[in-house]
């Protein structure tokens, strides 16, 4: 198994090269040759652990068994998921919910980023590299503290994370800025996501004094291990009788940077019986204008919301997707994204737009109908959604009347304990005048649910980290950051 850029340049890499470049020499996204079969009779008798490593060997071929194993099992040990990596919840009489929140920071990028440290650690001893590796991430507030504690205290490897100052919740902000170890850093950017990830792909192009790699999900590292949990869930939903095997699925997913929702798409490629994706935003709503007329336009007004981790206009991985529905067409895919960066917009041609149609649509809740979702969910199956997770049941509860009857897939990707203001509000309580750091414990006693450690604990922790930077600063921060 071999990978190319999506436009076309450079010379196809083995998965270890892959991994460990991130990006590809032309700016464009790597992508995997072919998309094996895989949909195993047994499925739904898989332990997690098992599908990953039989997953990761299509696409891993110069990784050793033994090398997939030790990965495997490292990554998705007892005590960092200690609930099991991807368990489901069943609303009776309701959707399924895919819960990625039970590894060590309570959010779904959890799944790849305990992968992925692994996955380039091993890259690197295959390639026999000595010098250190720089891992740069774009957060929007949840892939900064999942890649800091995945990476924390690796040999041979240093991340700095960048971060919208004032575009993350407190939450997300206070289990950046507490991470230990001697090889991170964390710097608050005066701009939104869309600016920190220009930045970062600025540095990856333009800055010779480090080997850079990334841990965004451009870097197929990250997407590969988030294929595994849409097979695992829908071995869930075989076993508890919600679906037969073979049947078709619906799958929901709240997603900006469709990377959660691409994985998806790959499985269904492989295999999985999906019948459609609905793909479900928030008030920056980029990717529904897309997905539904072709034409993507980030010249429109950016909003913070209260489910930042979609305030996005720039979505990197649907590069991938449109390289994907094109037939695999670098030439054009390379055009689309010369007209983004020269003219904040491109339209998809409507042959390529045929290739989604029957597979991909697409819809968003604005801030209102988010917490009437977490209000009505909670009233109707006491089940709590954090603001990502109730943008997609609004979605979905919009779009159920276009495919009656199909079993649905909700992808869940936060504990709602990473946004607790937001989530009391909506179930009604006041809270003014209370505590940033009361609030999980007043939705504990409103909820009656655990606390997850992690957020537990943040109180006690010590800020290690208060470095700030305007945009335009990022290329010097990493050169003082790395001089340090």
């Amino acid at each position: 198994m071999f990978y190319t850029s999506t436009r076309g340049g450079g010379e196809p890499l083995s998965a270890a090269e892959a991994i460990l470049q991130g990006l590809a020499v032309d700016g464009g996204l790597l992508v995997p040759e072919t998309f094996p079969l895989y949909f195993p009779v047994d499925l739904a008798e898989k332990p997690y652990q098992q599908l990953a490593m039989e997953i990761f060997s299509l696409y891993l071929t110069d990784f050793t068994s033994r090398e997939i194993e030790q990965v495997v099992n490292g990554a998705y040990q007892l005590i960092a998921f200690p609930d099991g990596p991807a368990p489901c919840s069943f609303l009776e009489n309701g959707p399924t919910i895919l819960e990625l929140w039970h590894g060590p920071t309570s959010a779904f990028k959890d799944m790849a980023l305990q992968v992925l440290p692994r996955l380039m650690s091993v890259a690197r001893k295959k390639a026999g590299i000595q010098q250190e590796i720089v891992i740069l991430v774009a957060t929007s507030g949840d892939t900064g503290k999942a890649a800091l504690e995945g990476f924390k205290d690796v040999d041979g490897i240093r991340i700095i994370v960048f971060y919208p100052a004032g575009g993350v919740s407190s939450i997300q902000e206070l289990q950046m800025v507490t991470t230990g170890g001697k090889n991170t850093a964390v710097v608050g950017v005066d701009g939104n996501f869309d600016d920190c990830q220009n930045g970062v792909k600025a540095i990856f192009s333009g800055e010779p004094f480090a080997r850079f790699s990334s841990a965004n999900s451009i870097n197929w590292g990250r997407l590969l291990p988030q294929i595994v949990y849409y097979f695992y869930a829908y071995g869930q939903m075989v076993n508890q009788g919600r679906i037969s095997m073979g049947q078709p699925i619906d799958i929901c997913v709240p997603t900006g940077n469709f990377g959660n929702i691409l994985a998806g798409c790959y499985a269904q490629r492989m295999g999985l019986p999906v019948g459609r994706f609905i793909c479900a935003s928030n008030e920056n709503n980029v990717l529904t204008e897309a997905l539904r007329d072709g034409l993507y336009d980030c010249r429109r007004p950016f909003y913070r919301t209260d489910s930042p981790s979609m305030d996005i206009l720039v979505s990197s991985n649907f590069e991938r997707f449109l390289y994907l529905c094109s037939g695999n067409d670098p030439v054009y895919t390379a055009q689309l994204f010369a007209q983004l960066k020269e003219d904040g917009f491109y339209q998809v041609a409507q042959n390529v737009r045929a290739a989604w149609n029957d597979r991909m649509t697409a819809d968003w809740a604005d801030q209102k109908e988010t917490a009437a979702a977490i209000f009505n969910v909670w009233q109707q199956y006491h089940y709590l959604l954090d603001p990502h997770t109730a943008v997609a049941y609004a979605v979905s509860e919009k779009m159920s009347s276009s495919s009656p009857g199909c079993p649905r897939l909700i992808v869940s990707t936060a504990s709602p304990y990473k946004f607790p203001g937001y989530v009391l509000q909506s179930l009604g309580k006041d809270i003014n005048g209370v505590d940033e750091m009361d609030l999980p414990r007043l939705l504990h006693q409103c909820s009656g649910i655990p606390i997850p450690p992690n957020i537990g604990e943040l109180e006690a922790l010590p800020i290690r980290h208060k470095l700030r930077c305007k945009v335009a600063q990022m290329p010097w921060m990493v050169r003082q950051i790395l001089a340090s």
